[in-house]
This record gives C-alpha cells, sequence and structure tokens, in this order.
C-alpha cells in the first residue's frame, strides 16, 4: 500500500477571527468553528482509495475534489479553528481487504475519520469496520445502494444506483404500460442492473424484459435484431469493456439508436469517444459533468482541480471534505456528535443543494439528463434537465446498524 501525508498550515490571522463565529445549524461547510474544543492538536483523517488499479482514474478524481473542498470549506487554511486538517491517503488499489487492513491500521494509529472507497466492494468491507470501531466512515464514488443505512456512522459523498435509475426513468415520464428492454452483458453486472431497472421502473408499472450477451460477444448484429423485434419505449444499456464502440455501433447501424429511446450512464469525459457517431443519438443519466452546474462550490472545484475541469467523481471528493469538515466542526474528537451533526445536514455542493437523510444517510443530490454533441475525441455534454433531490430519492432504507 502507498501512503502520503498532507499538512495544511495556518495562514491568516483573519481566519482566526472567523474561527472564533459559531457555524449556523443549516450554515455552509466554509464558516469555521472551533472544531469542538479548544485543543491544538491535528485531526487525523484517512483517505483510503484507488490510487491504481482498474478505477485509478476515478479515485484521482476523488482526491482532486476532496482538496479543492477541504481548500474551500476552510477558506484556505486547511484547518478548523486551531486545528489542521492531517490527510492520511492509502491505496487499496481496489482491493477490499487491502482497505479493511489499511482501515483498521489507520484507526489503530488514533484516527476517527476514514473517507474514500472507490469501488462498491471495498466500502462494503469497510463500512462494518467504522461500526465495530465507531468510527466516521464516508464512502465515495462506490455506488452500491447497499452503503445506504450500512450502519449509523457511515455515510456517503457521492450518488447510488438507485438514483440512476430512477434519472433514467424520468426519460419515459410515466412508466405504466410502457415496454423497457435492459441490453447488458451476462454477469454480476448486468445482473444488478437488471434487477435495478425492475424494482425501479417496473414497479412503477413497466414491463421489463432484458437481451444479455456474453461478455466475450463481438458480434452485435443478433442482439440488435432481438432489440428492435421487442419494440421497447425504452432500452436501458449497461456495459462495460472494450467491446462499447463495437457495440455502439451496431446498434446504430441496425437502427435501433433511432427506433426507440436509448439511456445509458455518462461515465468519465475520458471514455466518451467510445461512443463515436453514436454519441449524438444516446440520452444520458448523468451524475455530473463539467457545466452541469454553476453553483459556487463548483466554481471553486474548477480553480483549484488541475486542468480547470469538473469531471464525474470530482463532486464526491469535494464533498467529502465538506462533511469531515461539519463533522469536526460541531463533534471535535466525538464521533457520537460528528455523527449527529451529519444527520439531516443541508449544504451547498458542487451539483447544489445536498441533504444527508438522517433515517438512512443517504444523499439527496440533483441528477441530471444529458446529451453529447461532437465526434471524435472532441465531445461536449449538456444538461437536458435537472432533476432535484428529492425527484431522485431513494425509498428510506431501515439502519442495519
Amino acid at each position: 500500500m502507498t501512503v502520503r501525508h498532507t499538512r495544511r498550515a495556518f495562514l491568516s490571522a483573519a481566519t482566526m477571527m472567523a474561527a472564533a463565529l459559531a457555524a449556523t445549524a443549516c450554515g455552509s461547510p466554509q464558516d469555521t468553528a472551533s472544531g469542538g474544543g479548544d485543543s491544538a492538536a491535528p485531526v487525523k483523517v484517512g483517505l483510503v482509495y484507488s490510487q491504481s488499479g482498474a478505477l485509478a482514474s476515478y479515485g484521482k478524481q476523488y482526491i482532486e475534489g476532496f482538496k479543492a473542498g477541504l481548500d474551500h470549506a476552510t477558506k484556505g487554511t486547511g484547518k478548523v479553528g486551531d486545528r489542521t486538517i492531517e490527510l492520511t491517503e492509502v491505496d487499496d488499489a481496489g482491493d477490499p481487504a487491502k482497505a479493511v487492513s489499511a482501515a483498521k491500521d489507520l484507526i489503530g494509529k488514533g484516527t476517527k475519520i476514514i473517507a474514500g472507497s472507490t469501488a462498491s466492494g471495498v466500502a462494503l468491507q469497510v463500512a462494518p469496520i467504522a461500526a465495530q470501531n465507531k468510527v466516521l466512515f464516508i464512502s465515495g464514488p462506490a455506488a452500491t445502494d447497499a452503503i445506504t443505512g450500512a450502519n449509523k456512522y457511515t455515510f456517503r459523498s457521492g450518488r447510488q444506483s438507485y438514483q440512476d435509475v430512477v434519472t433514467a426513468k424520468s426519460f419515459i415520464g410515466d412508466p405504466a404500460g410502457k415496454k423497457v428492454v435492459v441490453f447488458a452483458q451476462d454477469g454480476a453486472f448486468g445482473d444488478a442492473n437488471e434487477a435495478a431497472v425492475k424494482a425501479v421502473i417496473g414497479v412503477a408499472g413497466a414491463s421489463v424484459s432484458s437481451v444479455r450477451a456474453p461478455a466475450s460477444a463481438t458480434e452485435f448484429t443478433p442482439f440488435a435484431s432481438q432489440i428492435k423485434a421487442a419494440k421497447p419505449d425504452l432500452l436501458f444499456v449497461a456495459w462495460a469493456g472494450t467491446t462499447a464502440p463495437a457495440m455502439w455501433q451496431t446498434l446504430d447501424q441496425q437502427g435501433v439508436l433511432s427506433s426507440t429511446t436509448v439511456v445509458t450512464g455518462l461515465d468519465i469525459r475520458a471514455s466518451w469517444p467510445t461512443f463515436g457517431a453514436a454519441g449524438s443519438k444516446i440520452s444520458f443519466l448523468s451524475h455530473y459533468f463539467d457545466g452541469a452546474s454553476d453553483t459556487e462550490a463548483a466554481k471553486a472545484a474548477k480553480a483549484k482541480i488541475p486542468g480547470g475541469t469538473i469531471d464525474l467523481f470530482h463532486p464526491d471528493g469535494f464533498a467529502a471534505a465538506q462533511m469531515v469538515v461539519r463533522a469536526v466542526q460541531e463533534g471535535g474528537d466525538d464521533v457520537e456528535k460528528m455523527v449527529k451533526a451529519l444527520e439531516g445536514w443541508t449544504f451547498d455542493g458542487v451539483k447544489g443543494s445536498m441533504t444527508i437523510r438522517a433515517d438512512d444517510h443517504a444523499l439527496l443530490q440533483p441528477m441530471y439528463q444529458a446529451k453529447l454533441s461532437g465526434s471524435g475525441t472532441a465531445f461536449t455534454a449538456a444538461a437536458q434537465k435537472s432533476l432535484t433531490g428529492d425527484e431522485t430519492a431513494p425509498p428510506v432504507t431501515q439502519m442495519k446498524g
């Protein structure tokens, strides 16, 4: 595991004056408070995320967003009151065993706040460790619904799969009587997406079926024919891997994209060229893309993120830092007070208004309908519609621990 330490220095006397002001109940996280006492000891925060492995690009965005969010939430000081936020970064490489080992090591060294978890499998293993040791855990880009309500010590700074699928549902209005086809690869990823569509859109009254392809498939014309024959009102595509360009090209050539509404998730910017000529014909559900919002937090993120372009998982890191600062402002070193400070809290994130639901710690947040324009490697995304946190809110989950 790779470990990096970062310490932020105190900058100005003006910040000390700001530190004396108490944060209001619904205040922004950048309203610096005293940090729950007059101790000047650093606040140890462990960031366990993918610096390497399959999701390293997601992890890179997460940590860039976190550091931009910390700068914003502490007004450039890296401190809450007189207390420096001391970061320890650990690479879990997307391996749950490495993440658990890192979390235990950090907790053993006195760390009471753990954040990160780029991968869902990692988050599901770290969450119980947080409960067992009564430390705060703020999961990052991991989208699995199971993190919501996992236990009282576990929160999330990103969206969850249910919010993705609800956004997909918004493309067809009232689903009652509509036909929906899920096109996905065989395997756990395809199973999970088909189950989610049935649970969200099927329960709302749509007839949901699927067309599944072997993960090894390279010829997609037969599957395109099956989809056209089904005549769906909505085709939900869940695809991963290097065959995506060929798959999208075939759906386009066989007329699928022009015969129905085709929805899929908009991934990081580097993936956009894989859609090829089909890109402008697809309707995208989106967690975030640069320009989707024009909030003060978004402006702050653009100013600090390398390259000045906000990508898919920058907002997750940014929100995590805001949550860390809030927890320390209100809770000091008392984890139980940290939990109470986050439950029910509404704050202004990169995406806009964000609310941590007290019942199960779901993070209610805006989601987007998007379209791509352009060609080759020069694609631009534009929001077609923004859905509010209430419109995409998942059902309340009973807290498990």
